[in-house]
């Protein structure tokens, strides 16, 4: 007897469908874009992980002159640091603080660690008519200032100076019939793009000698940074406000 061919096998299971990759759509891919901006953002706001000195208004500009008879614009000032205050050489024991805190900072200057980033101490005498170049130059002496980073200066034209210091720094005096002034101490960090990065007035704490230099470091590491991709992560500390105290 002749053997019957087996018949073939039928499965009554179907075969599994083959499993399709997960396909993102556009709106899935923005979800996600969205959600990492929006984190980064949060994050950045609550962690601020760079903090910096605020762009308050643009300095002044000027022309004045310097304890050795040299002219001293904002110009020339371009891409330096400067911390300014506002004194005269007859104030005495008045402006006794201003010339301690300058002098601290002076000394412990190298804490700020400037590295190559120019620097200025910027003293603007607000008695255009008795401090002329050889006075300031003579006051200068008498702290042990060196010409090449202290600038002491003013302008003949009284007027003039007094429209400058106020209007454009914010600082307003007033002058006695003895010789002495009514005016605001403060001091006022500006950067190498001439912009006003810090005030520090007497009126509402006394300057601290300490936070100064702290600013200063802040400041030049800013400097340091300003290109590359570095630049717009500190673009992004200005733009959510993350201000050092």
């Amino acid at each position: 007897m002749k053997a019957q061919p087996s018949e073939p096998m039928f499965s009554y299971f179907p075969a599994p469908a083959p499993r399709q990759r997960p396909v993102l759509t556009l709106w899935s891919v923005s979800y996600v874009l969205i959600g990492l901006l929006v984190g980064g953002v949060v994050g950045f706001k609550v962690f601020q992980p760079i903090r910096v000195l605020p762009r308050i208004q643009l300095a002044p500009t000027f022309t004045l002159t310097d304890q050795t008879g040299a002219s001293l614009t904002s110009g020339s000032l371009r891409g330096q640091l400067a911390l300014y205050t506002f004194a005269y050489t007859r104030c005495g024991a008045a402006c006794e603080a201003q010339w301690q805190t300058l002098r601290e900072i002076h000394t412990r200057l190298p804490e700020a660690q400037l590295g190559e980033v120019p620097f200025n101490f910027i003293i603007v005498s607000i008695d255009a008519e008795h401090d002329r170049p050889a006075v300031l130059s003579q006051f200068a002496a008498s702290l042990g200032a060196e010409a090449k980073t202290w600038r002491f200066v003013s302008a003949s034209d009284a007027n003039r100076l007094k429209t400058l210091v106020g209007e454009g720094f914010g600082v307003y005096y007033s002058p006695h019939s003895s010789g002495a002034f009514d005016f605001d101490p403060v001091f006022v960090l500006v950067d190498g793009l001439g912009v006003i990065r810090g005030e520090y007035r007497y009126q509402t704490e006394a300057p601290n000698a300490s936070r100064i230099l702290r600013h200063l470091s802040m400041l030049a590491e800013e400097v340091r940074n300003s290109h590359g991709l570095t630049k717009y992560v500190y673009e992004a500390a200005h733009y959510f406000l993350c201000y050092a105290p």
